[in-house]
């Protein structure tokens, strides 16, 4: 039995209630009755399940236009590459988690003339570190570890450090895979460490490190931090970092054309990189993997490197299929979500020179953008002696690209953000299109009933109970009925267009003008209308 108030109870039979009548509580029939109507109307209400459709792509010609892009492309990383003067250059286009083009031109290797191909095999430096990032999800979804663990408890080293000043927080996890440990930035001394082993980088550590910052004040870029990452998942897996990367996220996707030392790449396939010095390519030394492999050591081909790029366009949309991949779709989405502020740049322009306002923040191990168009993008550059790179995807459109290129610090990612971009304005595309949830559609067939008269609204328990106290009710039927007359009759209820699985809007299209209907439901179980507007909304 639930307890109403000391007037009557109500028990609930079969979905329906039935109120059991104190004595003194018949006083007020006609409000016990509207009780009872409205107790039963929010039961009806409670037996609705509610679904979440996934956001879809609706243009239907969306992959023909995409394809006739394709060669536009091509063209535009090959005229870069010829201006980069790059000994070799390779791209590769994703869309929708498949390598849909990729090409390659210049030599991995000058000397003995072997073509740059999608299957030559390119260092791809600090691209390494979205690996490392996703290897502490693993274990911290195993419950090994907590990104809020300080890093002392793994290396004990971070004990003795001296911060800037005596008030500085502890170096958890967490700053260390968003470069907000206090760590000044390291390039291109850390670029030499690749080789650098466990032993060493411990030494290194309790021998006292320098901050260029507190902890947690600011985003500063550092390969040692990502470095340090790498012996943590030595610690708590018990198994070196590149035997764990290889066995928890290389071996899974399928990655079998990716490896760390240069020694293990077949020579035939080896990109060596090189440097332009004096009017001639030279040969850069290879550096050898270690310790430093968590910042920057992987060696991969464009072929398998897609397969890593397909994983992170499978976390879109949110779904509820499976997981398959070596880590939850959610910690891949949590990785590449924003969580230190990099900056904003109001004057950037895209390389084309369209002029587009910038918000950037690194996740885990992987950057994060946003423009004044509100499209977002994900990815990250690499550079080491001999080589540069990168990569980017634009999640809500399914489309991502990537370059390699053979010679020190290859300015890659102009060419990647240019042909994304290009792609995206010649094919027209559009992001997903979020579908209304379920309850959003009922409650929006629900309130089209009531409009304008709004006769019974009040009685029929699909308004939070925060609704009549906010809205009046002769104030929102005067309103409603003023602007229905001003729009004629009404010829066409519009789909709903959701904000959220929880808001959303939809048009009344009358003969003469169009209303915009929006509404707010309520985090109840069974949500509930909380807020609402209407106005006119111009043809």
């Amino acid at each position: 039995m639930n307890y109403i108030n000391n007037s009557y109870d109500a028990i609930q039979v079969n979905n329906s209630y039935i109120l059991i009548l104190q004595t003194h509580s018949m006083r007020s029939p006609s409000l016990l009755l509207l009780l009872l109507f409205s107790l039963n109307a929010f039961a009806q209400l409670k037996s609705t399940s509610i679904t979440y459709p996934e956001a879809v792509f609706t243009d239907t010609a969306r992959m023909t236009k995409i394809r006739r892009a394709l060669p536009v492309l091509d063209r535009m990383y090959k005229k870069y590459a010829t201006a980069m003067h790059a000994p070799g250059f390779v791209y590769g286009v994703m869309v929708d988690g498949q390598l849909l083009a990729s090409g390659g031109t210049g030599y991995a290797n000058i000397d003995q003339k072997i073509l740059a191909t999608p299957q030559s095999a390119f260092r791809i430096a600090s691209m390494t570190k979205s690996f490392t990032a996703m290897a502490i999800l693993k274990l911290r979804d195993a419950g090994k570890l907590r990104l809020d663990d300080p890093v002392s408890r793994y290396v004990p080293g971070f004990k003795k450090q001296h911060f800037p000043t005596a008030d500085a927080p502890v170096v958890i996890i967490r700053h260390l895979l968003t470069h907000a440990a206090g760590l000044p930035e390291d390039n291109p001394w850390g670029d030499r460490q690749l080789a650098m082993s466990d032993a060493q980088l411990v030494d290194f550590i309790n021998n006292g490190l320098s901050y260029s910052n507190n902890p947690a004040v600011t985003y500063e870029y550092s390969n040692l931090g990502f470095i340090t990452l790498g012996y943590i998942i030595r610690k708590v897996s018990g198994k070196p970092y590149q035997q764990y990367i290889n066995e928890n996220i290389l071996k899974p996707l399928g990655m079998t054309h990716t490896y760390w030392d240069y020694g293990q790449v077949p020579p035939a396939q080896l990109a060596h990189g090189y440097r332009w010095l004096e009017e001639q390519w030279v040969e850069q030394p290879m550096l050898h993997d270690g310790a430093g492999g968590a910042m920057g050591g992987l060696i991969t081909t464009m072929e398998d490197f897609g397969k890593y790029m397909a994983f992170y366009q499978s976390a879109w949309p949110a779904s509820s299929a499976p997981d398959k991949g070596p880590v939850k779709r959610s910690s891949l989405r949590e990785i590449q979500y924003p969580s230190n502020l990099i900056g904003q740049n109001a004057q950037y322009k895209y390389p084309s020179g369209r002029a587009c306002s910038l918000m950037a923040a690194y996740g885990y191990g992987i950057r994060w953008s946003k423009d004044c168009e509100n499209r977002v993008t994900v990815g990250h550059s690499g550079g080491l002696p001999g080589f540069g790179s990168n990569w980017a995807i634009l999640p809500d459109y399914g489309i991502g690209l990537a370059c390699f290129a053979n010679v020190t610090y290859a300015p890659t990612s102009p060419i990647v953000i240019r042909m994304l971009d290009t792609l995206a304005t010649l094919a027209d595309l559009k992001p997903r299109q979020l579908r209304p949830s379920s309850v959003l559609n009922e409650r929006k067939d629900q309130l089209v009933e009531f409009l304008p008269s709004w006769n019974e609204a009040e009685a029929s328990g699909i308004f939070a109970d925060n609704f009549f106290l906010d809205y009046f009710t002769s104030s929102l039927r005067k309103e409603a009925t003023t602007l229905f007359e001003q729009a004629g009759k009404i010829v066409r209820v519009g789909e709903l267009v959701p904000q959220n699985g929880l808001r959303g809007s939809f048009l009344l299209e009358g003969e003469k003008k169009n209303l915009e209907v929006s509404f707010t439901l309520t985090p109840d179980q069974v949500p509930r209308i909380q807020a609402y507007y209407i106005r006119e909304k111009k043809k």
